[in-house]
Formats: structure tokens, sequence, C-alpha cells
């Protein structure tokens, strides 16, 4: 018992001396101050991937969930430049139609949100299959016989917004005068609005919800920094795009100039009557176009068999093709890929053809004639020169239906 007692003092007496050296674990040193006890960091829970479908953006608080786009056909001839509307796209596309002409296809998040735009004209395929995955609503006034047969066949009636059904759906501004200071013919002067469109779909009771379970391209995650183009997908030239020139036709031809103060490429109109290139201003604000991604594709091109009196224009998709990505002042080789009319569109990367991503912004789409693909230049804007030819040197005859 007594052998018993002295190990029990003994612990006791050892276990006292370590704590006046300071040796506990409760944090208390020698001088009676108190360390933090040691946490671990939990995690950070990542914020959701909540993209706009056109932009790759985050969603804003006042992001339309569940709406569907809004797809609207506006004419690009030159009599009835600058339109309206433009600058507000969160897309715009350019393809080439009858008699060498281009025409605009000009997609929003938000109809509410539309302003004035147009001049509204007619559907035509090569546009309509770009989109149909997505099942827009689609402006327009009139349409091809073609593209009737795609309303039709693909059941598309209920989202096919058709000027000539309901002649509430625009309005006409039978007083605007061009660029050049002149009146336009009566077919150059409809426009439409997000009013004008909300009054429809509640008009004729459309349905107007859609969930989108992935953005129109594979953008880059904009909780990531922006990808930087190297050019080494480049069979040839420098990856410096400063200037991108884009020839549709003869008379028919896009320019970007990068701004590198803001970040954005600048687009200008060739107009073949000045015999050189003049900016394309939207009408509503009197500002610049711009664009933060261009995206250049190439396509055969041609008239439809059977409808050579109307030139009536088919783009072959369902190969695919390639193409050329511009951003921030650099360019990169890519191609493309869509298949069957209900297949989006796809860019992926030239050498992989794994999916490649772009950046987020306001992008330029269009589709070119390979035929045309010898008209297609980039360089630097240091090395840039202004082209300037003799007006009325090309032989083309403005006509539209």
């Amino acid at each position: 018992m007594k052998r018993l007692l002295c190990i029990l003092m003994a612990l006791t007496m050892s276990v006292s001396l370590f704590t006046a050296c300071g040796g506990d674990e409760s944090g208390t040193t020698s001088g009676g101050s108190t360390k933090p006890a040691v946490q671990a960091t939990p995690e950070p829970t990542p914020e959701p991937y909540e993209a706009n479908v056109l932009t790759g953006y985050e969603k804003t608080a006042d992001y339309p969930e569940g709406q569907r786009i809004t797809a609207v056909m506006v004419n690009n001839i030159q009599t009835c430049r600058p339109q309206r509307g433009l600058s507000a796209a969160d897309m715009l596309f350019e393809i080439k139609v009858e008699g060498g002409i281009t025409r605009f296809m000009a997609l929003f998040t938000d109809y509410n949100q539309i302003p004035d735009i147009g001049p509204i004209r007619s559907a035509r395929d090569q546009f309509f299959r770009l989109v149909l995955p997505w099942q827009p609503l689609y402006v327009h006034i009139g349409q091809s016989v073609v593209q009737k047969e795609y309303i039709t066949n693909y059941n598309y009636d209920e989202w096919n917004l058709e000027g000539n059904f309901d002649g509430n759906l625009y309005y006409r501004n039978r007083d605007r005068v061009n660029w050049a200071g002149n009146h336009v013919d009566t077919e150059h002067t409809a426009y439409t609005n997000g009013q004008l469109i909300a009054e429809y779909v509640e008009r004729h009771d459309v349905d107007d919800r859609r969930s989108y379970n992935s953005t129109f391209f594979d953008f880059v995650d904009y909780r990531e920094p922006a990808k930087i183009l190297t050019g080494e997908n480049l069979d040839t030239g420098t990856p410096d795009a400063g200037r991108v020139t884009i020839r549709h036709s003869q008379s028919y031809r896009t320019q970007f100039d990068y701004d590198s103060s803001l970040g954005q490429y600048a687009m200008a109109q060739w107009y073949y009557s000045k015999g050189s290139y003049m900016d394309t201003i939207d009408e509503n604000n009197g500002q610049q176009l711009m664009f933060d991604n261009l995206l250049i594709l190439f396509a055969d091109i041609h008239t439809y068999p059977g409808h050579e009196a109307k030139d009536l224009q088919y783009a072959e998709y369902g190969w695919g093709g390639v193409g050329y990505y511009c951003y921030g002042g650099k360019i990169e080789r890519i191609r493309w890929q869509k298949g069957t009319p209900l297949d989006t569109l796809r860019i992926v990367d030239f050498d992989t053809e794994e999916p490649f991503e772009i950046n987020c912004g306001k992008t330029y789409v269009t589709v070119v004639d390979e035929d045309e693909i010898p008209g297609f230049t980039w360089e630097s804007l240091e090395t840039a020169v202004d082209v300037q030819e003799a007006p009325g040197t090309n032989d083309f005859v403005e006509n539209e239906d």
C-alpha cells in the first residue's frame, strides 16, 4: 500500500513539473498567455456555373431565366443602312443570300429588352438551320419557299413570328432616309421591338418558355481568365489580327479593326457606290458595332437546284469545315461541325477536334462561301492599308425580294 502511494505521488509531481515548464496541451505558456487553437480551414464552396446562353458571362439578377432566345432577321443591302438595334444583340450572324448580298440575324437573350430593330426582312434557311436546335422565337417578314418547307417539316409554326401573318408585329417608318440622305423603298421601312414582340406572344399564346442546359458555344468559364490566342494552328501568316477583312461576294465585304483600348473589334462594311469602307453604325444610338469574338466559318455555298430564277442560296453544313477565331487582336485556325439541322453548331480544335472554347462576350459569326477564301485576310493594324476603289467599278445591281 505504501509502495502504491509513493508511485502516485511521484506521478503527480512529474505532471506538476511538466505543467510549470509550459509543456501542457492547453496552449498556456509559462508566462500565462494562451495560444489560439489551430483549426482546419474549410474548403470554399464553389459558386455554381450559371452562364448566359449567348454570351457565356455570368447571369445577372435580371436574367430572363427559362425564356426562349429570340432571332430577328435584318436587312443589309446598302440602301437600307444604317440599321437599328444591332448594337444591342448578344450575337450577330451574317451570311450571303441571293444576288451576292448578305443579311443579318440578330440573337437576343431577352426579347423584352429588344430596342427598335430593323429593317425586318424575310427568313432564309441558311440562318434558320443554325438556330433550329435552340428553338428560338424567330422574327421575320416573309420567307423563301425553302424556308417555308423547313417551318412545315419541323413543326415550327408556334415559334415562327411571321410579320405577314400578323401585321401588328411591326411598324413602318415611311419617312426614313438612308446613309446617303435618300428616302428608301417601302420594303426597307419595317421595324419591331420588344414591346411588339411581347404583345404578339401574348396575343397568339406563344410558348416562350424553354430551359437551356448549355450555352450556344463552348465558352471559357467566366470564373477563369480569358483564353490567349497563340496562332499555333495557322497554316500561314501572322497571328496578329488587328484588321480582319471578309469578302462575301464582289460587292459585299465586312472589315473589323481591333481597338486595344476597348478590347473589341469595330465593324465596318464596304460601300460599293463610294468605293470604300464605312463604319457600321446603329441608327438608334449612333454607336459603331463592336464585338469581342469573331468567328469566320467557310462552307460550300451554291444556288439551290431548281431555284436558279430566285438564286436561292444553299449552305452545306453537313460536312463541317475550316474556320478562324479572332479575339484580342489575335487569330486561331479552328474547325466547325454541324451535321443535321437538329445538331448544334460546334467549334472544335483544328488538330484534335476536341471542343474549342471561345471567350465570353458579344460574338459576330459569319458563314462564307469557300470560293471567297482568297478574299479573307488578316494583318496587324500597323501594316494595314485602307483600300480605296473608284465608285461604280463593281458590276452589281442591288436587288432583293
